[in-house]
């Protein structure tokens, strides 16, 4: 049985104050905390009904300091989810990584005020589908943390490296490079009509208001994805999440048909 001090510290954590003041996050879902074990990712504490428990490999626990055994009820006393899964695990924050010196040496991914976590989430999930392993976030973007961001990147976060700082002062880095920056715009040339580069900045603006004006001046390249022709009552535009996705495929086939 969990104690209600546990539960109480694991509900915590959905707030970012707890996580950074714990350096702890969580994670939920079989198959997730399967593919962290299987990855070799320390975890602080499994918790989890006992038929997961006993499924794991001797050598999967041996990355677990803790195992709380737990029934359903208290599964979804602590869960975020509606219907919570078997197993949930708390795990360390990694420090903080220095963002590349040259982080447009190769095709990297900049995200201006992404606020959604499921787009963030789904973002990280395109991103290690089509190889790219770098995500540079602005400060104001939702904590890579967030238990939504979590489940969205379906362990798509093991796969990337994502960083937050000063985005004026990577795109500004890239154009002295001489490196693109592409920008998502409505008013954007169509990105099958582009030359898509192997290297420079994918740059995603916020939800609502795009990117920033401060960051306009850096954008060598606005790309759009052109629809069925017309807007329509609901669908006026894809989300940044969608969008990401058709993009990234885009910069992954052609640079797949210039390798071939």
């Amino acid at each position: 049985m969990i104690s209600k001090n546990k539960s109480r510290f694991i509900i915590s954590l959905q707030k970012k104050k707890t996580r950074v003041e714990e350096g702890l996050y969580v994670i939920e879902g079989d198959k997730l905390v399967r593919e962290y074990l299987a990855a070799g990712v320390t975890v602080r504490t499994l918790v989890a009904k006992k038929e997961f428990i006993r499924s794991l490999s001797q050598s999967m626990k041996e990355f677990v300091h803790e195992i709380e055994e737990a029934t359903f009820e208290e599964l979804k006393i602590i869960s975020t989810l509606k219907t919570p899964h078997n197993a949930l695990a708390l795990v360390p924050i990694p420090e903080q990584k220095m963002v590349p010196d040259e982080p447009a040496g190769s095709l990297c991914i900049a995200l201006d005020f992404v606020q959604d976590p499921g787009n963030f989430g789904t973002i990280i999930r395109a991103a290690a589908w089509f190889g790219i392993r770098n995500i540079i976030c602005s400060d104001n973007c939702v904590d890579l943390y967030n238990p939504k961001v979590i489940q969205a990147s379906m362990g798509a976060i093991l796969h990337v490296n994502v960083y937050y700082s000063d985005l004026k002062k990577i795109a500004s880095g890239a154009i002295e490079k001489k490196l693109p920056v592409f920008g998502t715009f409505p008013d954007g040339e169509t990105i099958f009509n582009q030359k898509l580069d192997n290297k420079g900045i994918i740059l995603l603006g916020n939800e609502s208001r795009g990117i920033s004006e401060e960051l306009l001046p850096f954008v060598t390249h606005k790309i759009m994805i052109p629809g069925a022709g017309r807007a329509m009552p609901g669908i006026e535009s894809l989300n940044v999440g969608m969008a990401a996705a058709v993009v990234f495929y885009e910069f992954h086939r052609e640079n797949a048909i210039l390798n071939n």
